[in-house]
């Protein structure tokens, strides 16, 4: 079975609940995840919005989740958080300026080793990290309008 994660709360290309946005609680989704490989060290999170302007908006980094993990329960943290672009280390939720339709992309990496950063390194140096040691990966999308 290919690496698969899916929510309980949206399903994928649909819009994720108010609940989870700033303009509610902001509380991070439940997930789940099905299909990790058995040789994967660790798995990383990253959840970000393609459509912001002027870059793609980091809102949740997530690394050395254990491969084990098959729930992401809402709110939680399941492994090591990296500051987003809020400059926060935690869970962004969407929060797009008014007018468009944002997607926001759940990018899920099982990796066949665990990474070794600290909790300011950015996206680009995960995705440097990661690089040569990516077994599979998945995409969840939702979308959220204001």
């Amino acid at each position: 079975m290919p690496l698969k994660l899916s929510s309980s709360a949206f399903e994928n290309n649909q819009v994720i609940p108010k609940k989870f946005t700033c303009d509610a609680e902001d509380a991070s989704p439940e997930l789940n995840i099905e299909g990790v490989p058995s040789e994967a060290k660790s798995l990383v999170l990253i959840m970000d919005d393609p459509d912001a302007p002027p870059k793609v908006w980091e809102h949740w980094t997530v690394i050395n989740i254990p491969p084990t993990t098959t729930t992401i329960p809402e709110n939680s943290v399941p492994g090591t958080q990296l500051t987003n672009d809020f400059s926060k280390v935690e869970w962004g939720g969407p929060c797009p300026p008014p007018g468009k339709v944002h997607h926001y992309q759940f990018k899920l990496y099982a990796l066949d080793i665990e990474l070794d950063l600290e909790s300011s390194a950015t996206k680009t140096d995960v995705e440097q990290a990661m690089k040569d040691h990516i077994l599979e990966e998945t995409v969840l999308v939702g979308t959220y309008e204001r």
